[in-house]
């Protein structure tokens, strides 16, 4: 061939590749090639360029990230077949992809995290909560000889405040709070009241007023210190002794306020009943605390993906013994999985779901999946899903992958599920830093 011609087409062809890199450049993106990726360590993954090119891939730490199976941290490789990674410890390494050896084509930065493996759940537990202060979930007039009033109202102290001190002391039971309130109107000085309103303190002075038909001193607020119900644990980590379970916050059942964990504990619980769901209408699992139940663990944090707190040991009715992987974002595919639940007694059994739809969140946020029951027996024997049942565990091709959380109310055999990544976050077993999302650049 003509030397002048070859130089021509080639030209033209590295004319065209440019165009086409240029476009996919634009667009924010080269097909099938992600800017991060995060492995767990010992896993392997595959990264696909669909580009028909001869390239040079080097590894920056080849005692992280090896390639293709080999020792070496470069290598000649046809980007239109797969490239191979396989992580070998934790650390950060950077694939760095060029054409000709020369030409600067696109970068990977690969995050190997430690093992990680957990015990799904899907036992239904008992909920036992105290917050740290004295909720206010009202407000109520006190009749006095001359009018009525409520003190707390007139104070400005609103539905949904904690209340953390009164006089200096701190609160921990609402049991406290008559007799602080007792001393403060027989000596008739106003209380020094601290609360808390959307997480910021803040001072007020209330001056308790003498219900006549009571005869005894009041606030006029209803308070609260606790509260209680049921729901299912998502896992247990065996090897840090803490599980988390719900996959949402608990809130007050009349202000919808997140409760703040003082102390609480999560106990042995029973199925006793179901309440079907129907369309509209949300069903339930009516379940009672076993008398003679152990207490399966400690709470210490609600957060919008859960209760968290430590636990000793894997809890009875398991259906997995021993702890398996746990699946990022990222891994996550529609099609077939499975949950793990109880709808009689203890027994933890496995039905059969539909991711639908996986969001690609960059930050934590609790919508995560959209799964649909599939199962017949479950759905004969409740529904769809039903309250009581969030924070059952969803499992795909054998990997933990997230927690059942709500219910569509007009079509119950669906329902929203969260990440399990954000969840094991908020237990403090996956750092903060190792969750950032997939951006392709």
């Amino acid at each position: 061939m003509n030397p002048n011609l070859r130089k021509r087409l080639l030209g033209l062809l590295l004319a065209f590749f440019f165009c086409f890199l240029g476009t996919s450049a634009a667009e924010g993106q080269l097909p099938f090639m992600p800017g991060e990726m995060r492995l767990f360590q010992g896993q392997n993954a595959q990264i696909h360029s669909a580009l028909p090119v001869q390239a040079e891939v080097s590894v920056d730490r080849p005692d992280v990230i090896m390639l293709n199976g080999g020792k070496s941290s470069s290598m000649k490789v046809s980007l239109g077949n797969p490239l191979n990674l396989s992580s070998l410890s934790s650390g950060e390494a950077k694939l760095r992809m060029k054409l000709f050896g020369q030409i600067p084509l696109k970068t990977v930065k690969v995050n190997v995290i430690p093992d990680l493996k957990v015990i799904p759940g899907g036992q239904t537990i008992g909920v036992k909560v105290k917050s740290a202060g004295i909720l206010v979930v009202g407000h109520h007039q006190v009749n006095t000889n001359d009018s009525k009033v409520s003190p707390g109202e007139v104070a400005g102290i609103q539905v949904g405040d904690l209340i953390t001190h009164l006089n200096g002391t701190t609160l921990k039971d609402v049991k406290e709070v008559g007799e602080i309130v007792e001393r403060s109107g027989d000596v008739k000085k106003p209380l020094k009241v601290t609360y808390k309103r959307k997480g910021k303190e803040y001072f007020t002075s209330l001056s308790p007023a003498f219900d006549k038909e009571d005869k005894a001193w009041r606030l006029g607020l209803y308070i609260r210190d606790s509260a209680a119900g049921v729901g299912t644990l998502t896992f247990f980590a065996p090897e840090q002794g803490v599980y988390g379970a719900l996959g949402h916050v608990i809130t007050d059942m009349n202000t919808q306020t997140p409760i703040v964990v003082g102390s609480g504990e999560i106990l042995q619980s029973s199925v006793t009943s179901i309440s079907k769901s129907e369309s509209g209408e949300p069903g339930e699992k009516r379940a009672h605390f076993l008398k003679e139940g152990k207490t399966l663990g400690n709470i210490e944090r609600n957060t919008p993906f859960g209760i968290f707190g430590k636990m000793s040991e894997n809890p009875e009715h398991s259906v997995y013994n021993k702890a398996i992987p746990v699946a990022f974002s990222e891994e996550i595919k529609e099609g077939s999985a499975e949950i793990l639940t109880v709808v009689e007694g203890q027994r933890v059994e496995r039905f059969k779901v539909e991711i639908v739809h996986v969001s690609r969140q960059s930050s934590p946020e609790t919508k995560g999946l959209v799964l649909r029951i599939t199962d017949p027996r479950l759905i004969d024997k409740t529904g769809g899903i039903v309250q009581g049942m969030s924070g059952s565990p969803i499992i795909q091709n054998g990997k933990l992958i997230g927690a059942v959380t709500h219910v569509f109310v007009n079509d119950p055999r669906s329902g929203y599920g969260c990440f399990i990544e954000w969840m094991l976050q908020d237990a403090g077993i996956l750092q903060g830093n190792q969750q950032k999302n997939l951006k392709a650049s």
